[in-house]
């Protein structure tokens, strides 16, 4: 399978659970209808964004009620879905997590995805954020295959570090997914460029999904959009509730990279051999 059609739904998140839940469940219900069978949620699709909610809206992964909601809408729709982000907890070691999931057609977890770069940033009279005062990193990248496409996971703030993109480039992946809520100070000077940015220097499908942008609260840029291995971009969206598609066509990923053959042998081993300097 090296065709397929993607879904990224933009979706506007509230406070109120059921209300979200019950959204995302009619807006992939229509990215079906619409011929998708790879569909992809934003991050925190199912609570407001901010450390003063990822307590009150974590769950257990996969034993909580939004887990089961995409169980469901996946195996209901047979198709692969993306759950966005939803604040995790760890009973384990009680730790929060910022994770994304994701569900194949039977409605089986097939990765799990925490995200590893946590968004603290200051930038003076404009925003000032630092999730890990609530959150906790991740420390694995997280592939998952549909069918013969390898596809990895980042979320948001994991967009900036090319590193992690790269691995996944030598990992084997045509598709990278990031699920974001840019917002609107860094979002019109560097979401399209980041996507743009990493889908020509892995020479991959980019994708990533915002929240549609609230009239309070933290407010998401919006702008979702899907990015072929060229840079250029497919689709996107604008700053409200909306869905974009894209068929992608992974064959491309192989055109570009035997036309501007960038991943020599010969400058991995230069890679190797500055790792072991």
């Amino acid at each position: 399978m090296r065709c397929f059609r993607t879904a990224l739904i933009q979706m506007q998140v509230g406070a109120d659970l059921t209300k979200n839940l019950d959204n995302a469940a009619k807006h992939i219900a229509q990215a079906k209808e619409s011929g998708a069978e790879l569909i992809a949620l934003p991050e925190c699709f199912n609570s407001p964004y901010g450390v003063n909610f990822f307590k009150q809206y974590a769950e257990s992964v996969p034993q909580g009620r939004t887990c089961e909601a995409l169980s469901k809408a996946a195996r209901d729709h047979s198709v692969y879905l993306i759950g966005g982000t939803l604040p995790e907890i760890d009973k384990d070691n009680q730790k929060f997590y910022n994770t994304c999931t994701v569900w194949n057609p039977d409605g089986d977890l097939i990765a799990k995805f925490r995200k590893m770069h946590l968004f603290d940033i200051d930038i003076p009279g404009k925003i000032t954020f630092k999730e890990s005062d609530i959150l906790s990193a991740g420390n694995q990248p997280v592939t998952f295959d549909m069918h013969d496409v390898k596809i990895g996971l980042g979320v948001c703030y994991d967009l900036r570090f090319e590193e992690l993109a790269k691995l996944y480039r030598l990992l084997g992946c045509n598709m990278l997914v990031y699920p974001g809520a840019f917002n609107t100070t860094t979002g019109p000077m560097h979401f399209e460029l980041l996507q743009r940015a990493r889908a020509a220097d892995n020479q991959v499908f980019v994708c990533a999904v915002s929240p549609a942008r609230s009239a309070k609260g933290y407010r998401a840029y919006g702008y979702s959009q899907i990015t072929d291995p060229w840079g250029k971009v497919l689709a996107q969206a604008k700053e409200h509730e909306e869905i974009i598609y894209a068929d992608i066509d992974t064959a491309q990923c192989d055109a570009v990279r035997q036309q501007i053959p960038i991943f020599e042998q010969r400058r991995l081993d230069v890679y190797d051999t500055v790792k072991k300097v």
